[in-house]
C-alpha cells in the first residue's frame, strides 16, 4: 500500500513538475522557445529541449499559426529515433506543400539526409542531399547548397575520395562567409581529419593546434575532445604511438559519457591501433574486442573496421582459439558485406548523381564560358578595327593637312626668293618711317634714341643671323647690344608681338624653313646636326619648336620638299 502511494505521488509530482514547466514557458515568444530549443539540444539538455519543442508544437496548432507549426515540426524531430524522425519530417513536407519560401522544399531533404546519416543509412542520407542540392540550386538558396556540398564531401571521405573532400571543405571554410559559426567549427575539424587523411600533416597540425587552443579558451569541452581525438589520429599516424594513447584515452573516458557513437568507436580503433604499434597486443586485442561489441549493440560500421576484424583473427589463431577465430570470422563476414553494400552503391551513385552532374554543370559553364569569350572576342576585334580604321582615317587627314601646309610654306619661301629684291628697296625706302612708327608704340620710359638704336641692333642681329648661336639669352644679347634686359624685353614685346623665347625660336624656325627649301645639303644632314646648326641643344626641342611654329612636323615637311623637287626633275627631263 505504501508502495502505491509512493508511485502515485511521484507520477504526480512528475506531472505537477512538467505543467508548471509549460506555464513558465507561455511568457516567451517563438523566437525565444526557438532560442532556448536549440540551446538546450546543443548542450545535450534533451528532455529540457523536448518540453519546449512539445509546448512550441501546440502553441503552434492552436493558434493556427502554419509556419510555426512546421518549426515545431523541425524541433521534434530531433532526438527521435528513426521512424518517429521520418514521420515529423513527412508531416513537414505536408504543411510546408504550398510555402513560398526559399528554403523549402530543400530544407525537407536535408533533415531527412542528416537524420538518415545520424542512423548510418548512408544510401539514403546520399539520396536526400542530392534532392537538397537540385531544389537549394532551383531557389538560389545558397546555405542550403553549401550544407549539402559539404554532408555529401563527407560521403566522400567515406569513400576514400578524400582529396575531393577536401577541396570541398577547405572552399566552404575559407572562401565563404554565409554560414554559422556552428557550421564552420564543423568543416574545421573535419577538415583537419581529411588533411590527415591525405597526409597533409602540417596543414592538420595547424587546424588541430589552433581548434583546440580555440575550444579550450572558450570553454567548449565536447568541441575540445573533437580535437584531442584528431590529434590522437595526427600522433598515430605519425607513429607517436604514446603520445596518440595519451590523447586517446582521455578522448575515451569523456565520449563515453556521451551519446556521440561515431567518436567513440574511431577513438576505441586508434587506441587499438595504437597499442598494436607499440606491439602491446594484449591491449590492442581488448580494446578491438570493445570496439567490436560497441558497434554491435550500436548498430554503426564504417570503413577502417576492415582493419580490425584480420588483426583478432590473426591473434586468435595464432594462440588456437577456433570458437573466438570462427567467431570474428562471421561478425568480418558480417560487417565486410554491410560495408561492401553501402560502399558499392555510394561510390555508384555518388558520381552518377552528383559527381556527373556537377561535372555537366561544369560543362555547360565552360562551353558558354567559351562562347561568351568568343563574342567578346569578336566585339573586340570589331571595336579594334573600328578604332583603327577612324585613326588611320584621322592619320591620313592630318598628314593630308600637314602636307598641304607644308607645300604652302614651300610656295610661300619660293614667292619670297623673286620679291627679295623688289622689297629690299622698298623696305630701303620705307624703314626709316616705320621705326619711327614702331618707336611710338614704346613705352614713354625708354628714350626715342635708346629705342631706335635697339630696333637697329635687333635688326643687325637678324641680317647677320647671329640668332643661330647657341646659349642666346636675353641677358647676353642685352649685354652685346649695349642696353638692358628691362628695355629689350619691352622693344621685342611691343615692337614684335611676343617674349624673347617666342622671338628667338620663330627667328630660328624662319630660317629653318627657308634654309631647308633651298638648301638641298643642308637638308641631307641628321636632325640633330640641323638642330645643333639652328643653336638648339636638342633634336627633340628643335622638332617640338618647328611644329609650334609651322603646324606641320618637321619629317611631313622634308618629304614634302622631296616630292616637289623630283616632281620639278621629271618635268625638266620630259622637255
Amino acid at each position: 500500500m505504501k508502495l502505491k502511494y509512493c508511485i502515485l505521488f511521484l507520477v504526480y509530482n512528475l506531472f505537477y513538475a512538467q505543467n508548471n514547466s509549460i506555464d513558465s514557458l507561455k511568457k516567451y515568444s517563438y523566437i525565444e522557445l526557438s532560442q532556448k530549443f536549440y540551446n538546450y539540444n546543443n548542450r545535450d539538455e534533451l528532455k529540457k529541449a523536448k518540453i519546449i519543442s512539445k509546448y512550441y508544437l501546440q502553441k503552434a496548432k492552436s493558434e493556427k499559426e502554419t509556419e510555426q507549426i512546421a518549426e515545431g515540426y523541425v524541433m521534434m524531430h530531433f532526438n527521435q529515433n528513426l521512424p518517429n524522425g521520418l514521420k515529423y519530417l513527412d508531416s513537414l513536407q505536408i504543411i510546408t506543400k504550398n510555402s513560398d519560401k526559399d528554403y523549402y522544399p530543400a530544407r525537407i531533404f536535408l533533415l531527412r539526409g542528416n537524420l538518415y546519416s545520424k542512423f548510418y543509412n548512408v544510401k539514403a542520407a546520399l539520396g536526400n542531399y542530392v534532392l537538397t542540392l537540385e531544389h537549394a540550386k532551383e531557389k538560389g538558396n545558397k546555405r542550403q547548397i553549401a550544407f549539402a556540398e559539404v554532408n555529401i564531401a563527407y560521403l566522400n571521405n567515406y569513400i576514400g575520395k578524400h582529396r575531393d573532400a577536401a577541396n570541398t571543405l577547405r572552399y566552404y571554410l575559407y572562401y565563404t562567409d554565409y554560414l554559422d559559426k556552428k557550421d564552420y567549427d564543423n568543416i574545421h575539424v573535419n577538415l583537419a581529419d581529411t588533411y590527415i587523411e591525405i597526409n597533409k600533416m602540417d596543414s592538420a597540425r595547424m587546424l588541430i593546434k589552433e581548434g583546440l587552443l580555440i575550444s579550450s579558451e572558450t570553454g567548449k569541452t565536447y568541441q575540445y575532445h573533437g580535437y584531442l581525438l584528431e590529434s590522437g589520429y595526427y600522433n598515430l599516424k605519425l607513429k607517436k604511438y604514446y603520445d596518440a594513447i595519451n590523447d586517446l584515452l582521455r578522448c575515451k573516458k569523456y565520449f563515453s559519457t556521451t551519446e556521440d557513437i561515431r567518436n567513440q568507436s574511431y577513438t576505441l580503433l586508434f587506441l587499438g591501433q595504437s597499442y598494436a604499434g607499440l606491439k602491446d597486443k594484449d591491449k590492442a586485442i581488448g580494446t578491438f574486442i570493445a570496439l567490436d561489441s560497441y558497434i554491435k549493440q550500436n548498430k554503426y560500421v564504417f570503413p577502417e573496421l576492415r582493419e580490425v576484424y584480420p588483426y583478432i583473427i590473426d591473434y586468435y589463431k595464432a594462440i588456437n582459439n577456433k570458437e573466438k577465430q570462427l567467431y570474428y570470422i562471421e561478425r568480418f563476414l558480417e560487417i565486410d558485406q554491410s560495408l561492401d553494400s553501402q560502399f558499392r552503391y555510394i561510390s555508384r551513385e555518388l558520381p552518377r548523381r552528383y559527381d556527373k552532374p556537377k561535372l555537366l554543370k561544369d560543362k555547360e559553364n565552360i562551353l558558354l564560358e567559351l562562347k561568351n569569350k568568343k563574342i567578346f572576342f569578336y566585339c573586340s576585334l570589331f571595336i579594334l578595327s573600328l578604332i583603327l580604321l577612324i585613326f588611320i582615317f584621322l592619320y591620313k587627314k592630318s598628314v593630308k593637312q600637314y602636307r598641304k601646309i607644308a607645300h604652302e610654306l614651300i610656295q610661300s619661301v619660293n614667292e619670297n626668293r623673286v620679291k627679295k629684291e623688289i622689297e629690299f628697296i622698298k623696305d630701303t625706302i620705307s624703314d626709316k618711317i616705320q621705326k619711327e612708327v614702331i618707336v611710338d608704340k614704346v613705352n614713354t620710359t625708354i628714350s626715342e634714341d635708346i629705342a631706335q638704336a635697339i630696333l637697329t641692333e635687333l635688326e643687325k642681329f637678324e641680317i647677320r643671323e647671329q640668332f643661330l648661336n647657341k646659349g642666346i639669352t636675353l641677358g647676353s644679347l642685352a649685354k652685346k647690344i649695349k642696353t638692358n634686359s628691362k628695355y629689350l624685353s619691352e622693344i621685342i614685346n611691343t615692337c614684335k608681338g611676343k617674349n624673347f623665347a617666342a622671338y628667338l625660336n620663330d627667328l630660328r624656325i624662319d630660317y629653318a624653313i627657308n634654309r631647308l627649301a633651298e638648301d638641298k645639303k643642308f637638308r641631307s644632314y641628321k636632325i640633330s646636326s640641323i638642330a645643333d646648326d639652328l643653336g638648339y641643344n636638342t633634336e627633340q626641342s628643335f622638332t617640338m619648336a618647328f611644329k609650334k611654329r609651322t603646324g606641320t612636323p618637321l619629317s611631313i615637311y622634308l618629304k614634302e620638299i622631296e616630292r616637289l623637287a623630283d616632281s620639278t626633275d621629271q618635268k625638266s627631263k620630259s622637255l
